[in-house]
């Protein structure tokens, strides 16, 4: 989130030309685009690295694993980190040519690049997040991993990605916020079974 903070610091599309030429001629704000694409990859490498930390911990269940939905989650993280790359790498194009290349501001340029990043974020990465959310879900309940009440609010939140239809840039808040309730709600369960298996009666011993 501070990473997409800091690539949509941009003056929007209806600025004026002075605006924001007076943006990118500032060195200060021109180098917080910057360290925006430079903190995105770290961002993109953690999900990818909690996409399958989850699958390993879901396989290792004793309950029924779909082969389709896990790979449909997998399939849509992968695209929804690819296309969150190219909606960053988009946006800072303006920001990249002026501080290596010295070129002159274009408002045109500086208005279109962000816009296209937009389009990638808002089109179609929000779709790959909400399939994401959909199989994360529904792996979750078919093997027990996450409460019911939680399945049914990723259903709602993924109908809300993928039927939405703003230009908001607040749409793409959703999913990083439900990405931290599925975390707390991991570490909730994984703190809760030690305690259960500790507290739970011995076995008998075997006769033989």
């Amino acid at each position: 989130m501070l990473a997409y903070a800091l690539l949509t610091s941009t003056p929007g599309a209806q600025a004026p030309d002075e605006e924001i030429v007076a943006f990118y001629e500032s060195g200060s704000q021109r180098r917080l685009i910057l360290v925006g694409l430079y903190v995105m990859p770290f961002a993109g490498i953690a999900f990818l690295w909690f996409c399958m930390a989850m699958r390993v911990w879901l396989r290792a269940g004793s309950l029924p694993w779909g082969e389709l939905v896990s790979g449909v989650q997998l399939a849509s993280g992968i695209l929804y980190v690819a296309l969150f790359f190219a909606a960053a790498a988009a946006s800072s194009v303006m920001a990249v040519s002026i501080e290596f290349s010295s070129s002159a501001v274009d408002p045109v340029i500086a208005r279109q690049f962000p816009q296209y990043g937009a389009t990638l974020l808002l089109g179609f990465a929000m779709r790959m997040a909400a399939m994401f959310v959909f199989t994360t879900s529904r792996l979750g309940r078919m093997t027990g991993v996450l409460p019911r009440w939680f399945a049914g609010l990723g259903l709602l939140a993924g109908l809300f990605l993928l039927l939405s239809a703003s230009s908001n840039r607040a749409l793409v808040l959703v999913f990083p916020l439900w990405m931290v309730a599925l975390c707390a709600v991991l570490l909730a369960r994984a703190w809760r079974r030690p305690r259960a298996a500790a507290q739970a009666p011995p076995a008998a011993p075997s006769r033989w």
